[in-house]
């Protein structure tokens, strides 16, 4: 690599900026993309780290329209957010910028006139749904309906959210236009299309025959689309919000987001390099790497660089796409429209001073080939039991050991015996497995050699005992010392891509300059005699308590969630007031209540029904405490037969209400009333 490529251009996909950044966004794209860009600058190779806002499209105008405030206000907030977000967490930017941009507009605008004036596109006319109370031609979005596959009445044009399927805007069922609510026709439409089909046999030899090296779910997800036969993909939208269409004639149409967005890679470092930004482009000794989730590897795969060969002009295409899976939260898919999420602004006003360990776990639970989960019990295990009790301890201990035995002074070290030398040896060969894995972009098993230096350092230091040594052998002493010490400076190197906060303070502790990748394992690289500074915690324990008030935020927004779409359960067949007449139903005043053996569901209720007293078995147990039950009063169906449950015998049927989460609520009286009284 170092001798095929000069320097390496790094980019990120743009986040979305309808919204703020979650841990799905980190752990897919930014901290893989921050990671590799450190380790680059850590190797002193020219290294730039590209990235910015996405701006455009349908949704940002969708919540613009429902908040009543302009689709700028909306991208304003969203990009500030995301921008100071992503600076507390360490993302090291060259640059951040924005597609809405003057930059970005004439960059994107000019791409599109030169594709348009060499013939790229195809022109074609198309039917879409129009919107004639509101006199405008309705983006996927704006149309909403009820899904053909699961009957939600609320599915957009493009995807329906409660059962996740593709949809076109024909699909729906009684489809609307968000804006007016009225009924939608069909209108032509005139629109270009970039025919993917042209490149397809390019694209086939670039991506199939020419980086066979690419992870797996990509090059499968590739290969897949081109097995299926590529097609033409419109350019344009009838839309106000974007990129206007730089032809004449082309009022009310802007360029497409897809097309527009990837070209915000190359104006953002336009903006950045004004007079250089060509070299980073088009010169094909730069090594260009798209770090992107897997709902973007079509995109960067295959249609940016289909742009870019239509383009011509030299542009060089990525060497690399290290695109991840999806991460999931607690078990479930993370979704902005249900607020399932755990969103990164609010993860740094919850965690003050903890943007190490977010980094730590999603760099742990990388999906990095497949989908994997994030949990907050999880989280707060990695940190206890990992950043505090194996790193942070064995870094205190070392620099309390030196002020103890050396009042804070590197002790130079002696002859190194076989235990040292089995060390040094660990130590190296650590090095070139973590330098391996981040070149290949395997970060979590990076992440693993990196902890490796820390479980090295603490078994060596185990097996040294320098305390007891103290007491016969200050000279050997001195070298176990020094030795550990050259440890804890090679965590802070090796550590660094990971966790720069961490990093700073330890290399700060130990006294160390500019960090360069070439002093791990390096034995002399903190000077014997140089002060050691005092101890600071690196890490602090997270109480259960702390993790709780997560857990307990999500239930709630769960709740919240199966509320919202809450749908009544169908009205039964009709009865009679006959057979109505028959069940017996009265009030009665619980007098015991305790849980049934062996069961996590069931309650034993005695209940005084007016006539003395009765057992009643009920499965309610996962939504009350038994005693809180005592002394409430009951609606209770009373002319059931006995049956035996858990070897109770149940003598009627306490009545509840299913609420929209699943909870039971017991149906009381709304006032006392007399044990034993019917329900009329």
């Amino acid at each position: 690599m170092d001798k095929e490529f000069k320097r390496t251009l790094i980019t990120t996909a743009l986040p979305y900026t309808n919204g703020p950044v979650h841990i799905g966004h980190l752990a897919g794209v930014y901290i893989p993309a921050d990671i590799y860009a450190r380790y680059l600058r850590l190797r002193q190779r020219p290294v730039l780290l590209i990235g910015g806002s996405d701006e455009h499209g349908v949704p940002i105008t969708l919540k613009a329209r429902a908040e009543g405030v302009t689709p700028q206000d909306i991208v304003d907030r969203y990009h500030k957010l995301i921008k100071e977000s992503f600076e507390e967490l360490g993302i090291s930017f060259d640059i951040y910028s924005r597609t809405t941009s003057d930059i970005h507009h004439e960059t994107a605008s000019e791409f599109f006139r030169r594709l348009y004036d060499n013939g790229k596109f195809i022109e074609k006319e198309s039917m879409q749904l129009y919107d004639e109370e509101a006199g405008q031609f309705l983006a996927d979005r704006y149309v909403v309906g009820e899904c053909p596959h699961c009957h939600n009445p609320h599915a957009y044009g493009d995807q329906c959210e409660a059962c996740g399927n593709a949809l076109n805007a024909t699909d729906l069922i009684d489809p609307h236009s968000a804006i007016t609510g009225s009924v939608p026709t069909l209108k032509s439409t005139k629109h270009w299309y970039l025919p993917l089909d042209r490149y397809e046999g390019a694209l086939r030899q670039w991506i199939l025959e020419g980086h066979k090296e690419w992870k797996t779910n990509v090059y499968g997800q590739c290969s897949s689309w081109l097995d299926l036969g590529l097609q033409p993909r419109a350019v344009s939208r009838d839309l106000s919000w974007g990129v206007p269409v730089p032809v004449e004639g082309a009022d009310g149409k802007v360029l497409y987001v897809w097309f527009d967005a990837p070209i915000g890679y190359i104006s953002n470092t336009k903006e950045l390099l004004p007079d250089t930004w060509e070299t980073w482009w088009k010169n094909p000794e730069t090594r260009i790497i798209n770090f992107i989730g897997k709902d973007n590897i079509v995109f960067h795969c295959i249609v940016f660089p289909a742009m870019l060969m239509a383009y011509g002009d030299n542009y060089q295409l990525p060497d690399n796409v290290p695109a991840n899976e999806f991460l999931n939260l607690e078990g479930d898919k993370i979704s902005t429209s249900r607020n399932w999420a755990v969103w990164l602004h609010e993860y740094l006003r919850d965690f003050p001073g903890k943007q190490d360990v977010l980094r730590y776990v999603l760099t742990a639970n990388a999906p990095e080939t497949k989908d994997n989960d994030f949990t907050w019990r999880d989280f707060q295990t990695r940190n206890n039991s990992e950043l505090v009790a194996i790193l942070g301890n064995y870094v205190n201990r070392v620099i309390v050991l030196t002020h103890k035995y050396f009042e804070g002074k590197v002790p130079e070290a002696g002859d190194f015996i076989d235990i040292d030398l089995a060390a040094i040896k660990e130590m190296d060969e650590l090095r070139e497995s973590l330098s391996t894995r981040l070149e290949t972009f395997h970060f979590r098993d990076a992440l693993k050699d990196a902890m490796g230096f820390a479980r090295l350092g603490n078994k060596y230091l185990q097996e040294t005992e320098p305390w007891k040594l103290a007491k016969t052998d200050m000279a050997r002493v001195a070298t176990v010392i020094n030795l550990n010490l050259q440890i804890c400076a090679s965590i802070a190197v090796a550590m660094e891509p990971f966790m720069p906060f961490m990093s700073a303070k330890l290399s700060s502790m130990l006294g160390m300059g500019k960090l360069t990748w070439d002093m791990i394992g390096r034995t002399d690289l903190i000077s014997s005699g140089s002060e050691i500074g005092q101890s600071e915690l690196l890490f602090e324990k997270i109480e259960d308590e702390t993790i709780q008030a997560q857990v307990d935020r999500l239930v709630n927004t769960r709740r919240e969630n199966l509320i919202k779409n809450f749908k009544p359960a169908p009205q039964l067949a009709d009865t009679s007031i006959e057979a109505f007449g028959q069940l017996d139903l009265r009030v009665g005043t619980v007098l015991e209540c305790a849980p049934v053996k062996k069961s996590n569901k069931l309650l034993r209720f005695v209940i005084d029904d007016g006539m003395g007293t009765r057992t009643i078995v009920s499965g309610i147990a996962q939504y009350y405490q038994a005693e809180d039950l005592v002394g409430k009063q009951v609606v209770f169906v009373a002319n059931l037969p006995e049956v035996k449950l858990r070897g109770v015998v149940s003598q009627g049927m306490i009545l509840s209400a299913m609420n929209a989460d699943g909870s039971l609520t017991v149906i009381s009286p709304s006032a006392p009333s007399t044990p034993g009284a019917q329900v009329k």
